[in-house]
């Protein structure tokens, strides 16, 4: 969900005001997937390279994702949304983890749409806690079967389609094993611009493609 301080700048906001309006539009793409049928939604919420970023801005996202989690409740249950966190969670304030796990447990029987929201989450550090969680289960030599099983995925189908806003063509540590015959849609619209019909236009490119998954067809 690229491009939250772009579209600041571009107004001569704030670069967190990018963000707010940001969370404006999980909401109302996480409505549209439940209309349309999507069964599963995964949203890269904060990367582990987002630590990275200054501490001011790290504490306000922080603090944003706080009250979406405390203020989305209802959202969630009137549309059927079961919510899970997935990522190194544990580097994660305490407040904020109690307040994810009673969101994830409030939301456990809601079966329209599973929402995965990416919290300090990377593909390399994914497919590195679970080949050390294997090994120190004694487990091997490991299979693609015990990987999957292994990642914080784990029970989640792998991604159909991913969605890259506001102009940027890179994957950005994102799923990289899961990802691995997943189609790609970029478009230079920034998330907070990003609204139903930018969904139905990703959605029909999608349905337009022949998915070969390495075979000759």
């Amino acid at each position: 969900m690229d491009g939250n301080g772009r579209w600041a700048r571009s107004r001569g906001l704030e670069r967190v005001r990018g963000h707010v309006e940001g969370v404006e539009r999980v909401r109302d793409i996480t409505e549209a997937c439940v209309e349309l049928g999507v069964k599963y939604l995964s949203l890269y919420t904060f990367s582990e390279e987002n630590w990275n970023r200054p501490a001011e801005e790290v504490d306000y996202l922080m603090g944003l994702l706080m009250k979406s989690i405390e203020g989305e409740y209802e959202t969630m249950m009137r549309n059927g949304v079961r919510f899970r966190a997935l990522g190194n969670i544990g580097r994660l304030s305490p407040v904020l983890q109690d307040a994810i796990h009673a969101l994830e447990d409030a939301t456990e029987g809601n079966t329209r749409l599973t929402m995965a929201v990416m919290m300090s989450y990377s593909g390399k550090w994914d497919i590195l806690q679970a080949a050390n969680r294997l090994l120190a289960e004694g487990r091997g030599p490991l299979t693609m079967e015990d990987i999957d099983g292994a990642l914080v995925t784990a029970g989640i189908p792998d991604p159909e389609l991913v969605i890259r806003t506001s102009g940027e063509k890179r994957i950005s540590n994102y799923m990289l094993w899961q990802t691995a015959y997943s189609e790609f849609v970029f478009t230079d619209t920034l998330w907070p611009d990003f609204r139903k019909e930018n969904l139905l236009a990703a959605l029909e490119e999608y349905s337009s493609r022949d998915r070969r998954f390495g075979k000759v067809k």
